[in-house]
């Protein structure tokens, strides 16, 4: 079932709910109402029976200047049946079920009496006989006499046993059936009007997000469209919103695809180059018989460089591939042991340089490989632009590492592109490297929440800035002295 069927169902089926609670709710209600006017009106036509015994309206003593009427004879006085006190003689003959009501008195001793030219009878049940042997109480009951429903009220009138007053509720019963069909026909009507209007309001609430389907499946079939399609946005509601965060998702999908196919074009014209130079070496060693042993070992020596070059920039752009995504889990990694390591294999890799340090103890929470990978080409950089003999300062304060050469610096029109992807300053082309490794250092930084910075100095010389993420507490752990080390010479 689809989103707008069942949205047009649960609509329906809620206002269903609320029209038959309607129609219960003015059913019963008029059928309370009803029922209290029949009951007021037997409590009027047993006022004047019991009036004449001597009774209230519920059996009790009449209340101050209650009128008698009717004549009351004590019990066995001349030859009159003594039940006649209560005034029925003075009631018109009527046929059961009449206007005026139907009396029935059941005696205590058992037996009953009716009023004279009364034809009906009001039926006896256990109910009735245990009030007329009390003699005091009153209630009201229905029962269905000869085809007629009745509704019956019994007050005890002490002695005497109960009277019982019927009316019928014939009345009753065929208000209550047409408004019935009234209601239910009205119910009906107004279902069906809430299912059809349950799916018009569906289909409207939902025609924003079927036209967002539809676009994004051709999106879908057509990736190239990524480009320049975009969802339309009118609105602040929550289906704009919808379509925002939608569009944002197309504008960071088509920034990475973007990514991949500059890294793929990149990194293919980078390759390039050390393979037309190995295929020419190979072509030459084909010959090399013509060659003296120097230029064959010179040949042979280069075709090794240009492999290592080759394998470098393979492992860069296999480490460029992986994207700004962690990999594997992360632990606690102390950064300021990272870096002093990385620091120790600068130095055997340039020992013509000086390497000074200030580390502060340092945890981080992250992958100790990518980040080790980061800190070492921060120094490769700086040692490839320092000059003979000058020294490289590396300090790690509060969880950035920075790192300063005293070398040429940036040019301003090189600064805004220094952790791009094979970007090289023009300087840069004659020495070796393919232009990733500080982008591997702000993909590293990246990965960790962190940032990369670059600025040059004041005197002269590069500043790189990097952090991994905020440090995590670190407690008792004894502050590395700084060290300003002599060119180291092991290789």
């Amino acid at each position: 079932m689809s989103l707008r069927a069942r949205m047009g169902l649960f609509a329906g089926v809620a206002v269903a709910i609320a029209v038959i609670a309607v129609v219960v709710a003015g059913y019963g209600g008029t059928r309370n109402e009803l029922q209290r006017q029949v009951d007021q009106s037997l409590q009027s036509l047993s006022n004047r029976p019991l009036q004449n015994v001597g009774l209230g309206p519920h059996g009790g003593p009449p209340p101050q200047g209650v009128f008698q009427f009717g004549p009351h004879v004590p019990s066995g006085s001349g030859d009159r049946d003594p039940d006649e006190g209560l005034g029925f003689d003075h009631l018109p003959p009527q046929a059961f079920g009449g206007a005026s009501g139907t009396f029935t008195l059941f005696k205590k001793e058992g037996g009953t009496y009716v009023p004279p030219g009364q034809t009906y009878e009001i039926p006896s049940t256990p109910a009735i006989r245990a009030l007329a042997a009390k003699g005091h109480g009153q209630f009201y009951t229905n029962m269905r006499v000869q085809g007629t429903h009745i509704r019956v009220l019994v007050t005890g009138i002490g002695s005497k046993g109960a009277l019982a007053v019927a009316l019928p509720l014939t009345t009753v019963d065929n208000a209550l059936s047409n408004q019935l069909m009234l209601l239910l026909v009205i119910g009906g009507a107004g279902i069906l009007l809430a299912a059809i209007f349950g799916f018009l309001v569906a289909k409207t609430a939902l025609a924003p997000i079927a036209r967002f389907t539809r676009q994004t499946e051709s999106i879908a079939l057509n990736p190239e469209r990524i480009e320049h399609e975009r969802l339309d946005v009118t609105g602040s509601d929550e289906l704009a919103r919808l379509a925002r965060t939608f569009n944002r998702t197309l504008d960071a999908l088509e920034a990475s695809v973007q990514s991949q196919r500059n890294l793929v074009a990149d990194a293919s014209h980078e390759l390039r180059t050390p393979i037309a130079t190995i295929r020419a070496n190979l072509q030459l060693m084909r010959e090399e018989e013509l060659l003296s042993p120097e230029d064959r070992a010179a040949l042979r020596e280069d075709v090794i460089e240009e492999l290592d070059e080759l394998t470098a920039l393979v492992a860069d752009v296999v480490e460029l591939a992986r994207g700004s995504k962690p990999s594997g889990e992360r632990g606690d990694v102390r950064l300021d042991s990272i870096v002093h390591d990385a620091l120790e294999r600068a130095r055997r890799r340039a020992p013509e340089l000086t390497f000074g340090q200030r580390l502060e103890p340092t945890l981080v929470r992250g992958d100790g490989d990518r980040i080790s990978r980061a800190v070492t080409n921060l120094l490769d950089n700086a040692s490839k632009w320092s000059p003979e003999g000058g020294t490289v300062e590396v300090t790690l304060h509060d969880g950035v590492v920075t790192v300063r050469d005293h070398g040429p610096g940036f040019k301003d029109e090189d600064l805004p592109f220094v952790f791009d992807r094979f970007h090289r300053a023009k300087d840069a082309r004659s020495k070796p490297g393919s232009g990733l490794g500080l982008a591997i250092v702000r993909q590293a930084a990246e990965a960790h929440d962190g940032f990369v910075e670059a600025t040059n100095a004041p005197d002269g010389g590069a500043v790189l800035r990097v952090g991994f993420g905020p440090p995590l507490e670190l407690e008792d752990v004894p502050t590395e002295p700084a060290v300003s080390a002599p060119a180291s010479r092991d290789s």
